[in-house]
């Protein structure tokens, strides 16, 4: 069983910087696909980040791109959310989640098998 926690969320201003991190915790995490998503109150959630488990290779979706930035220490089983630029829109709670499943599959949710609680990340105007 894998085992995800995320950590790092707060309140920023716009324009300001957030770093989110998730520990993750069981025998094969170094090896499966990682992701971050993000669900904001009357929204559907939203795919927001994802690399393979080398960190090779990342996805970001387009409403993030240039201002986010994914990356994983496989030594610490950690993945973390560069978050610049912030914007009022990006208020939700960010997810983290894991998957066996190839990064081409990642950009939707019900591909991951398993999930954080989420922290929530609030940008003021």
């Amino acid at each position: 069983q894998v085992q995800v926690v995320e950590s790092g969320g707060g309140l920023v201003q716009a324009g300001g910087s957030l770093r989110l991190s998730c520990a993750a915790s069981g025998r094969t995490v170094s090896t499966l696909t990682r992701g971050w998503l993000r669900k904001a109150p009357g929204k559907k959630r939203e795919f927001v980040a994802s690399l393979t488990w080398g960190g090779a290779n990342t996805y970001y979706g387009d409403n993030v791109k240039g201002r986010f930035t994914i990356s994983r220490v496989n030594a610490r089983n950690t993945l973390y959310l560069q978050m610049n630029s912030l914007k009022p829109e990006d208020t939700a709670v960010y997810y983290c989640a894991a998957t066996a499943k190839p990064l081409i599959v990642t950009k939707t949710s019900r591909e991951y098998d398993y999930w954080g609680q989420g922290t929530q990340v609030t940008v003021s105007s």
